[in-house]
């Protein structure tokens, strides 16, 4: 079983970054979203093109600098505002994973960068929960191995390195492109939906 972070384990607000970054700049959330699309700064750090350092200096290059402020923001005022998009993790959910453990082959693969990580992993400490790397046999992170999803290349990637079957894999995504392009290499691929949860989703499992 190979599940995804965003939405499926842990809930996100991916607008929530850029109403931050919008704040910390004064500058209008809409523009803030133009600079970010037009440098391709989420895709450039989630495929490993560029590390934690080099996405803040360039967040503080195409956002910061605009404002005219005498000082640089700091990493953490940069690691905050991007980390907004994380938002509470429920147990629950987690206690569904450990559950699926004890009879499946669990995997994670997700499309993230290694402050997200990091983070997920701290509220996990917190929670007196396993941390990522513990909860799964084996986890595949975009900027790890510089492949984003939907691109057939990282699920065929994942189902080589760890010696899976795709008839016989079960994928959950909250994405439905990325759900279709798993399904187009023969997973079995489940698209997770608000309401709904992981834990409908396996309760027959």
């Amino acid at each position: 079983m190979i599940f995804d972070l965003g939405d499926v384990i842990i809930p996100i607000d991916l607008t929530a970054p850029l109403r931050n970054f919008a704040m910390l700049a004064n500058l209008p959330e809409e523009e803030v979203k133009a600079i970010w699309k037009e440098h391709d700064i989420w895709n450039r750090y989630e495929t490993g093109l560029i590390d934690d350092d080099n996405f803040r200096e360039h967040v503080r290059k195409v956002l910061h600098n605009r404002t005219g402020a005498p000082e640089s923001w700091a990493d953490e005022v940069i690691d905050t505002a991007w980390n907004s998009v994380l938002l509470d993790l429920p147990v629950s959910r987690v206690e569904r994973v450990r559950e699926l453990g004890s009879r499946y082959r669990l995997f994670l693969l997700s499309n993230t960068n290694p402050v997200h990580i990091r983070q997920v992993n701290r509220m996990l400490t917190e929670l007196h929960q396993p941390t990522l790397e513990e909860l799964f046999e084996r986890v595949f992170y975009s900027y790890d191995v510089k492949m984003i999803k939907p691109s057939p290349g990282i699920y065929q990637h994942v189902l080589a390195e760890a010696g899976l079957v795709a008839e016989e894999t079960a994928f959950f995504d909250d994405n439905a492109a990325n759900i279709q392009a798993a399904g187009a290499l023969g997973i079995q691929a489940v698209h997770v939906q608000p309401p709904k949860t992981i834990l409908e989703y396996t309760a027959d499992l």
